[in-house]
C-alpha cells in the first residue's frame, strides 16, 4: 500500500513513524511551507523535520489547488492519503487516491469538530475525550467513522498533558485503521447529526479568565488553554499567565473576597478567589518573562 501523508505539528509525528516502522510505504510527505524566524532564519514543520530524516520527498504547496502540486501529487499514484493535523483540503485534493483520505481527528465525533477539540473538551469540563479516524468529504469532520478511542481525562490534566498521550494514542489507532482498510474488512458509519457539537478556533482576547464564575469552571477554562494560548488575567497592568492549577474551597464560615483577589502565603502559595472559592496557581508566566514554578515567582515579587 502507498500511502501519501499530510501533517505539519509534532502532533502528526507518531503516526507518520508508526506506518513506517510497520512496513508501510510514504512516497512523499505533504507539509506546510516553511516559516520566518528560528537560528536559520526560517522554522521547519516537525513533520518536514521527521520525514527530512527518514529520506522521505517533502512537498509544501502554498496553494493545494497548484496545478504543478496536483500532477506531482498524482504521480505518486497513492493508494490512500493520510491527514493529521493538516490544513482543510479541496475535493481535487482528498478524492484523489482510488481509498480516499484517511482523518485523524482528536475527539469522539460527532462531538468536538472543529479546530480545537483537545482544549474545548477540558475546557467544558468533560470526564472523557477520545480519537477518532474517518473518511474525509466536502464539510470539515462530517466524514464517516472507521474507529474510536476512548481515553479518560484526569483532573488536573492541562490540554497539553493529553495531547501529549493523546498523539501516542492515536498513532496506534491510525495504524489499526489503515490495517483494516488494507485487509477490506473496515466499513465507516455515518455520524449522528444530533449529537454535535463543535470546538471553533481559540483566540488569545478571549482567553481572559473570568473569577466570577465558580471555582470548577475557572478551573477548567485554565487547564483547557494550558500551555497554548494560555489564560490570563492582569496583575499590575501586565500580562499574567496561569498554567497550571488546583481547586481550593474555603473553610466552614469563612467569607469570601471579592472573585480575582490575589492571596500570597508566604514564599510557596498563591491564590485566586473565584465566586466559590479559589485556584492555587502552581506554574505561570507573567508577561515578558518565561514559565515558573509560583514559589520562583513569589520569591523575586512583592505584593
Amino acid at each position: 500500500m502507498r500511502i501519501i501523508y499530510l501533517g505539519t505539528p509534532e502532533f502528526a509525528v507518531p503516526s507518520l513513524s508508526i506506518l513506517l516502522e510497520h512496513g508501510y510505504e510514504v512516497p512523499a510527505v505533504v507539509t506546510a511551507p516553511d516559516k520566518p524566524g528560528g537560528r536559520l532564519g526560517m522554522m521547519q514543520s516537525a513533520i518536514k523535520q521527521f520525514a527530512v530524516s527518514k529520506g522521505i520527498p517533502v512537498l509544501q504547496p502554498e496553494r493545494l489547488k497548484n496545478s504543478e502540486f496536483l500532477e506531482l501529487l498524482r504521480s505518486y499514484k497513492a493508494d490512500l492519503q493520510v491527514v493529521v493535523a493538516f490544513r482543510m483540503l479541496p475535493e481535487l485534493v482528498w478524492n484523489m487516491p482510488p481509498m480516499g483520505t484517511l482523518n485523524l481527528h482528536g475527539s469522539l465525533l460527532p462531538r468536538y469538530r472543529g479546530a480545537a477539540p483537545i482544549n474545548w473538551a477540558i475546557m467544558n469540563g468533560e470526564a472523557e475525550t477520545g480519537l477518532t479516524t474517518f473518511l474525509l468529504k466536502h464539510e470539515i469532520d462530517t466524514g464517516d467513522i472507521l474507529l474510536q478511542e476512548h481515553i479518560p481525562i484526569e483532573e488536573n490534566e492541562t490540554a497539553g498533558d493529553l495531547h501529549d498521550r493523546m498523539m501516542h494514542i492515536g498513532a496506534k489507532l491510525l495504524l489499526r485503521t489503515v490495517q483494516g482498510l488494507e485487509r477490506g474488512d473496515l466499513h465507516a458509519t455515518p455520524q449522528r447529526i444530533e449529537a454535535v457539537t463543535h470546538a471553533p478556533k481559540i483566540f488569545t482576547e478571549t482567553c481572559k479568565i473570568d473569577f466570577q464564575r465558580t471555582t470548577p469552571e475557572v478551573h477548567n477554562f485554565i487547564r483547557g488553554l494550558s500551555p497554548y494560548p494560555g489564560a490570563w488575567t492582569l496583575l499590575d497592568g501586565k500580562t499574567f499567565k496561569i498554567l497550571r492549577c488546583t481547586k481550593a474551597y474555603p473553610n466552614p464560615g469563612e467569607t469570601l473576597p471579592e472573585p480575582g483577589t490575589f492571596y500570597a502565603d508566604g514564599r510557596q502559595s498563591l491564590r485566586i478567589s473565584t465566586a466559590d472559592g479559589y485556584i492555587q496557581v502552581h506554574e505561570l508566566q507573567m508577561e515578558g518573562k518565561r514559565r515558573m514554578p509560583v514559589a520562583e515567582f513569589l520569591n523575586g515579587y512583592r505584593f
